[in-house]
């Protein structure tokens, strides 16, 4: 498990950090959103699908794609008429559908799953077009501080369960360590290198701190999903990490940390 864990980390970080690095022709970031969104949301309606609701899963994968996509309209009210169009649409959709058996529950399933990712995710574009590189680096690496310190801490410590009823492996010291990891990694990004960030020692760590705790909510909540549907891991894409899904609940939360911290940082 620790060498394929390790195998898909050797590849896949420095494809992100060239994916968040070149913007040119294409912002390849957005791309790997778009791509990444697709696939979590298509793992997400495979594990509500247990729960025997008519999806609408065109639809979903069409506007998680739009909203991934969104940061780039620079127009006030992209978002407003994205989720009302969304709303509207998938109404139209489900009445003109001949299956009527629990298609309000697979409606708002597939609404859920649709803000859960597309719009959860855009928060991570507009922090590349607005923040720059060095920001969706801070967020991502963070979070993998976050994740990798709480798994190997928790694993060889871990002696207090943190949420037994909802993921029984996770402990109050794997927890503690994935706070402090993401603290340190947080650090790195005030040294003088080409992703330092304008941030003073106690700005970093208190924002890395939030991508922590609200990352580790994160994941609590996706368990919470994978516990009702019957699942260990969302799937096997990723060797000796589960699903796209399994590596994506903390880091919505912390594209929305991240940037909202910037823009308060940008403006005050």
């Amino acid at each position: 498990m620790f060498k394929k864990r390790l195998l898909t980390a050797l590849v896949g970080i420095p494809l992100v950090v060239v994916a968040v690095w070149f913007d040119e022709p294409l912002s390849w970031f957005t791309v790997l959103a778009v791509v990444w969104g697709i696939l979590a949301i298509l793992e997400f309606y495979r594990l509500v699908a247990t729960f025997k609701v008519p999806l609408l899963t065109l639809f979903g994968v069409i506007w998680t794609a739009l909203f991934i996509l969104s940061p780039h309209v620079k127009y006030e009210f992209t978002a407003p008429i994205l989720f009302t169009s969304g709303v509207v649409v998938s109404l139209i959709w489900l009445v003109l559908r001949s299956q009527r058996d629990g298609a309000f529950a697979g409606w708002v399933w597939t609404m859920g799953g649709v803000l859960y990712l597309g719009w959860l995710l855009s928060y991570m574009v507009a922090l590349r077009l607005e923040g720059g590189p060095g920001w969706v680096l801070f967020a991502i690496f963070t979070t993998f501080g976050s994740d990798t310190t709480a798994y190997f801490i928790g694993r060889a410590l871990g002696k207090h369960p943190l949420a037994p009823h909802i993921s029984p492996h996770k402990t109050w010291e794997g927890a503690a360590a994935g706070a402090a990891g993401a603290v340190l990694v947080s650090l790195l990004f005030i040294l003088p290198t080409p992703v330092q960030l304008p941030l003073v020692y106690w700005q970093a760590m208190v924002i890395g701190l939030l991508v922590s705790v609200l990352g580790q909510f994160g994941d609590l909540a996706k368990s919470i999903l994978k516990r009702n549907v019957g699942v260990k891991e969302s799937g096997d894409l990723l060797p000796g990490h589960g699903g796209v899904l399994d590596r994506t609940d903390s880091i919505v939360f912390a594209g929305v940390v991240v940037y909202y911290a910037f823009l308060i940082l940008e403006n005050f």
